[in-house]
């Protein structure tokens, strides 16, 4: 989830492991570790294990912890392969994905889409067998929905892409919650919805950063189709939306002051920069000027600590 450096060429000119075709096996092996995109899966995992020890109110079985993490890695990882069999025709043309394993030619197509299918056979059978079934249809519900509704029926086809395709990526939450108490609870819902009305004030700045690459390959993510300030006004909406969200834990009763207090702080300063980015596209400021990766990066801080937070009240309460 962060734009990543790339070398000068031509869009759309993949690049050859090396001179007759070799792939050394150590490259081959990172390759296919960032089939799993594992930076995003760094972040799912911060959304799930915080919830289990919400859902502990203490902390939690720590085998249960290492099983539902290395199945939520398998999963997410399963359908980030899969997202980038899909799109590899787009990220060939688009500079911050230039790099990928499938465009310079590391991995195979049929070897993607194999690692991708045994990815996710393999993550359900664990969290079925080692966790439990209801997390285990959690995690092959948020894999699909990722894979077939987001990138094969939305992203290409609407600007509201990411806010229902986000769905998916809600999901650990549930995950995280189900895990410990193999039921669902008003507690797990409410940051589920945290994250749904996150992630679109998180993806979009980086989608204006980057909105020429998405133009070209005609993905209408809502910045190449309206403009900075059509933009930033629903980043405020969402963001507003999102932080009184984040509050209804407490008085609903699952959470204490620390929370309470992590959340009005983060969310405040959330809704600062979200309203500074609303200023200046509407004044007009656009390029570097416009400093909307600001926000893209206070967003990863932001859930980190909220969810640090959930982790951290129930021993102080």
């Amino acid at each position: 989830m962060c734009v990543t450096a790339v070398e000068s060429r031509p869009a759309g000119v993949a690049l050859t492991p090396s001179p007759g075709g070799h792939r050394p096996f150590g490259a081959r092996v990172k390759a296919f570790v960032a089939l799993t995109k594992p930076r995003i899966i760094e972040l799912l995992l911060i959304t799930t294990v915080p919830v289990m020890f919400l859902a502990a109110q203490g902390v939690p079985d720590l085998w249960l912890v290492l099983t539902t993490t290395i199945g939520g890695f398998l999963s997410a990882g399963g359908a980030n392969a899969l997202n980038m069999y899909i799109d590899r025709d787009i990220d060939a043309l688009m500079d911050r994905t230039s790099q990928r394993p499938l465009v310079t030619g590391m991995v195979s197509p049929r070897e993607c889409l194999a690692f991708g299918i045994g990815l996710a056979v393999v993550s359900t059978v664990w969290f079925g067998l080692l966790v439990n079934w209801l997390s285990a249809a959690l995690s092959l519900g948020a894999l699909l929905f990722y894979v077939v509704v987001y990138t094969m029926l939305l992203k290409r086809r609407t600007s509201q892409n990411i806010v229902w395709g986000g769905i998916a990526g809600c999901m650990p939450v549930l995950i995280g919650w189900s895990a410990v108490t193999n039921s669902m609870s008003w507690a797990a819902v409410i940051l589920f919805a945290v994250i749904f009305f996150w992630t679109p004030p998180h993806y979009w700045p980086l989608s204006m950063k980057v909105k020429e690459d998405y133009a070209r390959v005609g993905v209408p993510m809502l910045p190449v189709i309206a403009s900075n300030r059509v933009v930033a006004r629903q980043i405020v909406i969402y963001s507003w939306v999102m932080v009184a969200v984040s509050l209804l834990l407490t008085p609903l009763g699952y959470t204490g002051w620390f929370y309470t207090a992590v959340a009005l702080l983060t969310g405040g300063f959330w809704l600062w920069e979200a309203h500074g980015l609303q200023s200046r596209a509407k004044a007009g400021v656009a390029g570097a000027k416009l400093k909307e990766m600001r926000l893209f990066h206070w967003s990863i801080t932001y859930v980190s600590l909220l969810f640090v937070a959930v982790a951290v009240d129930p021993f102080l309460r």
